[in-house]
């Protein structure tokens, strides 16, 4: 067990926007004393077990990282180094088609790989999918109660200070799922982005199959036009978009979100 490992114990757990979860009261760990799980406890809401993995020790707060956000950020990854991969196979084969053969092999390891990932991707979008919906259902619930405490304020039932409490919870936690709901939408764009991509580099555009026809019917006894067989260049990624900022961060940092997350806290944080 690390240094790290141990020094989580009786830490405050906050997620990435800052809310507090509770605090570690303990672990499970495996035979060999690495730790599989960590417990913590939710003060009214009892004792949850999450995944040692998903959280990350920033100073005296303990980072909880949702596993959607876990996944989403592996597919993101690989997919693109995968594509780049792709990309640069067909480079080299523009520039030596003797190399045909040879190549064959690595083309078709690539394009198997990117198969995996694409089931592998159905899975994360299902959870972005049902993440977004527990959001909604959230706000819902936030919006409704905050009403109710207008109401409860204009009819005399509660104080000014009580009312003005309540308005401020409810707006840093509407805030808090403002944050979340941006984040999903930015990575459901940017794995819409790498399946266009992924399509494009392992399938001849409709565009190039009509020019191919057209110049077929249009040239007695000669055969189709050799642009069939022309692979599409992938599309220019904008330098600017927030969606590739989130993955040239993760490749930064690879596996370790630490640095991500800290950023996701102090925006919270200033905020409150």
């Amino acid at each position: 067990m690390t240094k790290d490992e141990v020094s989580i114990i009786g830490k405050l757990v906050k997620d990435m926007y800052g809310t507090t979860i509770g605090n570690v009261l303990g672990t499970l760990t495996h035979i060999d004393g690495r730790i599989q799980t960590v417990g913590i406890d939710c003060g009214s809401e009892g004792l949850k077990q999450i995944p040692y993995e998903q959280l990350v020790l920033q100073g005296d707060v303990v980072i909880y990282i949702p596993g959607w956000r876990i996944d989403a950020q592996k597919i993101l990854r690989e997919k693109r180094l995968t594509l780049s991969r792709l990309k640069a196979l067909m480079d080299i084969l523009s520039e030596n088609d003797a190399m045909q053969s040879d190549a064959d092999v690595i083309h078709d390891t690539y394009k198997t790989k990117l198969m995996e990932l694409d089931e592998a991707e159905s899975k994360v979008r299902d959870e972005l999918s049902t993440r977004l919906e527990e959001l909604d259902s959230q706000e819902n619930v936030v919006k409704v109660m905050l009403f109710d405490a207008k109401v409860q304020f204009k009819s005399e039932e509660i104080t000014d200070s009580t009312f003005e409490t309540i308005q401020k919870h409810c707006n840093n936690l509407l805030e808090r799922l403002s944050h979340e709901r941006v984040e999903i939408n930015n990575v459901q764009r940017r794995i819409e982005e790498l399946s266009l991509e992924s399509i494009e580099l392992t399938q001849p555009k409709k565009e190039m199959i009509q020019e191919s026809a057209i110049s077929y019917l249009g040239s007695s006894g000669h055969t189709i036009t050799e642009h069939a067989n022309i692979l599409p260049e992938p599309p220019i990624e904008n330098s600017e978009s927030p969606i590739q900022a989130f993955t040239e961060e993760q490749d930064e940092h690879e596996d370790s979100p630490e640095s991500s997350e800290s950023n996701c806290m102090s925006r919270t944080e200033c905020n409150n």
